[in-house]
């Protein structure tokens, strides 16, 4: 079973994105509401198609659901496009494409608070999951 590093740092940000410290990933996901900036990408196809991934049981937010095609923390001092270049190769095994940003907006459940970045791209290449999620495919 795989599982994320709950002492993985996350920039801790106010509502403008400025960075005004640092938490765990426990400390965030951990009912404190500590907002934190994430990245989410949707993959559409040529078709008009919507590219999803499962995420896995193991995870402690939203285990076996489906859920946009990536989606990711900002490390510290990374860049929005960073991050989202970062996770697409690392969760999709895709490099190379062209994002438009979507939205900024802030996400609250009753255990964390994220500022997410949402960005869409068209893409027709081969999409790879990797081994941290329970697959994906597109979606008419």
């Amino acid at each position: 079973m795989n599982q994320d590093n709950d002492e993985e740092l996350f920039p801790v940000i106010d509502e403008q994105g400025n960075i005004i410290g640092s938490a765990t990933r426990r400390e965030c996901h951990g009912e404190s509401k500590l907002l934190h900036p994430v990245v989410h990408l949707h993959i559409f196809n040529s078709r008009g198609e919507l590219y999803l991934q499962k995420r896995p049981s193991w995870k402690d937010i939203q285990p076996g659901k489906w859920d946009t095609a990536v989606g990711g923390h900002m490390d510290l001092g990374e860049s929005a496009e960073i991050a989202l270049q970062r996770e697409a190769r690392e969760e999709l095994n895709i490099t190379g494409f062209a994002s438009e940003l979507l939205a900024n907006y802030i996400f609250e459940s009753e255990r964390e608070r994220e500022l997410i970045f949402a960005y869409k791209t068209i893409y027709d290449g081969e999409i790879t999951p990797s081994n941290e999620l329970d697959g994906g495919r597109f979606w008419t």
